[in-house]
């Protein structure tokens, strides 16, 4: 009898440690351009329409809690206008929240393209979403009041910053702020949130050479002083191609990882290594209110973007593709329509990508203290 209460004690507790668990999924996207055939591709006698460019992708992020993207462009007005300074309508944003994005980072090289005006309605437009935004702010008390970004889920408090290498020469006027990669500043903000108490810190930047698809010497000093300052996880964006992934286990677990570069999410660059991204994918997960959080899982997957014309008018599509590594099997692209050369240059993406991320060490492990 007592053997079998003993077992029936164990199966409860069990079940209070499992119940008691909790996970939070996170998905990084890389960046969301707006290139001038893009807005002519969108736009409509009624307005523009965005809505289809990620219609075969939106499936990917739908289970996710918190799925984020680098926004380089600013809802300035119009006219709208591409590179080198970028304008979009305000139709770009909610059809990226409609497509499931809930977090918008906006400190990078195009955050002043359309100025005080710019950046203040990109703010006010993620905001009127019901998304969240960070990296830019209309005031000094905005940013003290709202940064770092901590978000809860499922009961794991997770800080959020996110800075950019420059502004293309411009300067924001104040009381407008763009956060800038500064080691002095990102320690002071480091020591501000740490009174926040949160479970995890995660740090988004906008850095490295454009087109360079291995990470630069700055890129890895920077990520060594923000692991050194208590941030786990970083997540890069900039050179429009794909970087290595990295991780640093200690006894097994994963304490830290830094995606150097997701690519381009969207845009329309057509070059080799450019015309896709990486998904970052992340699971956290904490087994009881006063445990640590762990990395549960790091892993990530990679989208095509598929340009064709329809008459005269280009149209965009994402595509989500499997990651090759972990599912060697062939490319199912069943329903993409792709052409023979379509097809070719999806894969040739996809092999390149692939051999980026793979490039250096995924896991750099150190001996347990």
């Amino acid at each position: 009898m007592r053997r079998y209460y003993l077992l029936a004690l164990l199966s409860v507790s069990l079940a209070a440690l499992v119940a008691q668990e909790k996970r939070v999924t996170l998905i990084f996207a890389g960046d969301a351009m707006q290139h001038t055939p893009q807005i002519y591709a969108a736009k409509t006698d009624s307005g523009y329409i965005y809505e289809p460019v990620f219609e075969l992708f939106k499936h990917k992020i739908a289970d996710a809690d918190i799925v984020a993207v680098n926004l380089e462009t600013t809802f300035g007005g119009p006219p709208y206008t591409g590179y080198p300074t970028f304008s979009s309508p305000k139709e770009y944003a909610t059809a990226l929240h409609q497509a499931g994005f809930n977090l918008f980072f906006t400190a990078n090289n195009h955050a002043l393209d359309t100025g005080k005006k710019g950046l203040e309605q990109t703010i006010q437009t993620i905001k009127e979403l019901g998304a969240k935004q960070t990296g830019t702010f209309a005031t000094e008390e905005e940013r003290a009041l709202n940064y770092p970004l901590m978000l809860i889920k499922n009961g794991i408090r997770i800080a959020f910053l996110n800075y950019t290498y420059g502004t293309n020469g411009l300067v924001a006027k104040p009381p407008n702020i763009v956060n800038l990669i500064d080691t002095i500043l990102i320690k002071q903000d480091i020591i501000t949130t740490q009174k926040l108490q949160p479970d995890i810190v995660i740090a988004v930047l906008h850095w490295g050479e454009e087109y360079h698809t291995q990470p630069s010497a700055h890129q890895k000093k920077i990520a060594q002083f923000l692991f050194n300052h208590n941030v786990r996880i970083i997540i890069g964006h900039h050179p429009h191609v794909v970087q290595p992934l990295q991780t640093r286990t200690q006894s097994d677990s994963i304490t830290h990882t830094v995606f150097y570069s997701l690519g381009n999410f969207v845009s329309n660059q057509r070059k080799q290594d450019r015309d896709g991204g990486m998904l970052a994918h992340i699971i956290l997960s904490k087994t009881h209110k006063d445990a640590p959080v762990a990395i549960q899982s790091v892993d990530y997957s990679l989208v095509w973007v598929h340009k064709y014309f329809e008459g005269h008018k280009p149209v965009y599509r994402i595509l989500p593709i499997q990651n090759r590594t972990n599912n060697p099997s062939p490319i199912d692209t069943t329903g993409y329509n792709l052409q023979p050369h379509e097809q070719w240059a999806m894969d040739r993406f996809v092999r390149g990508a692939n051999k980026i991320v793979s490039s250096q060490p995924h896991t750099t492990s150190y001996p347990a203290e």
